[in-house]
This record gives structure tokens, C-alpha cells and sequence, in this order.
């Protein structure tokens, strides 16, 4: 069997965490070790990502989702970053039974701006960054990562840890980059989001350019059962530049939602 790398820590009720596009599990590491104190937390890195090699067949959303859920436990709590969120989102919906609550942290349904979805990245944008890829495809990671903290009032320094961060575990697969931004450019989840059952909680960053706060309204006001907060001068990052708020607005949601 295909097997994903997983780190896992803690004790408790499982909270399983999807990192974002370019990058692996090791992104939430400032936050794991307060959220270990209450539950048991699984990193996954993504296929091609990471620790994780590129899975032959796991090129579109229904793969990826089946190949992530296998290496999730029975019943848990999902947290998804950015591209993570889109997995994260497609899997408690069609696994409502498995997912106990919901996390979706700086993501969107659609990624791309459409006539009817203003709030997204402009395709021609994302099609750039697949050009680049096949050209140099570690300054295109780089260029990527500094779009995500572009606006946070602590930038500079966040596109350090990033890119000191994003190739820590070994250089992402080319293959699995190129994928996940076609899974960026075509997935629009809006239809079925009425279809999630379980208590979600929407975070977003106030400047955050790559899924702005009005996506994440948007996305909050399609789930039947979910609770936005925002946080102040936060971007595409905010569990890196406001890991407090971030924290506090996990546990509030958590106590809510128990």
C-alpha cells in the first residue's frame, strides 16, 4: 500500500493537519507543541511533498482525497491549510462520519476569481507559476511563499521561516508542485458545501492576498453549521504571525463545538 508520511504526537482525541501547497507537515510546528497538550496531533505530508513520495495515479482531487483519508484515523477533528483546507473540506463531506469538526485555516472554495467569485487569484497569475515551474522551480516555490505573507505586518521575517522551512525534509516533487496547481486552477467546491454536517470553524488572515477574507465570509456563510473569525493584520500564515490568536480561536471554536 501507498504510504504518506505521518508525524504524530500527543495524547488525546486525533486532530489531523493538512499543509498547504510547496510545503509538508513540518509547517505546523510552532503551534503543535499547545495543541498536543489537549489532543493527539497527526502531521500529514501531502503526496510529493515533504517526507512523502509522489503517489503514481494521485493526480486529481477524488485521489487525493481517498489516499489522505486511508492515513487518517477513524474519527477526528480536520485541519486543512490553503490547499489542505480544498482536501480537508472534500473529505469531511464525503466522509461525514469520520470527521468530527472541521478546521479550515486561510482557504477557499475556488482559488481562482471567476464573474460570480471576485475573491480569489487572478488565473493568469497561477498560470505563470506553472511556466515557472518547469523553469526553475525552486525560485517559483520561493516567489509563491512570498505572495502568502505579502500584507502581515510581520513579513520579512515570515518569509524567512518559509523558505528556510519549505525545503527542510528535501525538494517537493516537480510532478506533485505542477499537480497541485492544476488542482488550484480547477477546483470549485461551492455546489457541495451545503453537504457538510459537522461544526466548522473558517480562519482567515485580514490581508491575506492568496484567499482574502471575503473568501473565507463567502465560505463560512455556505456551511450550514460553521462560525468565521478573522484575524487582524494576519496574511496567508496566521497560525506562523499570530500563533496566540490562532491558538485561542482553536480553543474557543473546540469548547463550542464539544
Amino acid at each position: 500500500m501507498d504510504e504518506l508520511y505521518i508525524e504524530s504526537s500527543g495524547q488525546g482525541p486525533s486532530f489531523v493537519m493538512l499543509h498547504g501547497w510547496g510545503l509538508h507537515g513540518g509547517i505546523w510546528d510552532d503551534c503543535a507543541p499547545e495543541l498536543e497538550q489537549r489532543v493527539r496531533i497527526s502531521k500529514i505530508d501531502l503526496p510529493g511533498h515533504g517526507r512523502s513520495p509522489r503517489l503514481r495515479g494521485v493526480a486529481d482531487m477524488d485521489a487525493l482525497v481517498e489516499i489522505v483519508a486511508r492515513h487518517c484515523p477513524r474519527r477526528m477533528s480536520l485541519m486543512g491549510w490553503s490547499l489542505g483546507g480544498m482536501i480537508a473540506m472534500e473529505i469531511a463531506r464525503r466522509l461525514p462520519r469520520r470527521v468530527e469538526r472541521l478546521l479550515l485555516v486561510a482557504t477557499t472554495p475556488r482559488f481562482v476569481t471567476a464573474p460570480d467569485w471576485p475573491c480569489g487569484v487572478d488565473p493568469i497569475v497561477l498560470s505563470n507559476f506553472g511556466a515557472g515551474l518547469t523553469e526553475d522551480y525552486r525560485r517559483t516555490v520561493r516567489d509563491f511563499l512570498a505572495l502568502q505573507v505579502r500584507g502581515d505586518e510581520r513579513a520579512s521575517e515570515l518569509l524567512r521561516q518559509l523558505r528556510k522551512r519549505v525545503f527542510a525534509h528535501g525538494d517537493p516533487d516537480p510532478t506533485a508542485l505542477a499537480q497541485g496547481l492544476d488542482l488550484l486552477a480547477e477546483t470549485d467546491l461551492r455546489e457541495n458545501l451545503d453537504q457538510l454536517a459537522c461544526p466548522a470553524l473558517v480562519l482567515s488572515g485580514e490581508r491575506d492576498r492568496l484567499t482574502p477574507p471575503e473568501a473565507g465570509r463567502r465560505l463560512a456563510s455556505l456551511i450550514p453549521n460553521a462560525h468565521y473569525v478573522e484575524i487582524e493584520k494576519a496574511a496567508h500564515a496566521p497560525f506562523l504571525s499570530h500563533r496566540r490568536e490562532f491558538i485561542s480561536a482553536i480553543a474557543e471554536f473546540s469548547g463550542r463545538a464539544a
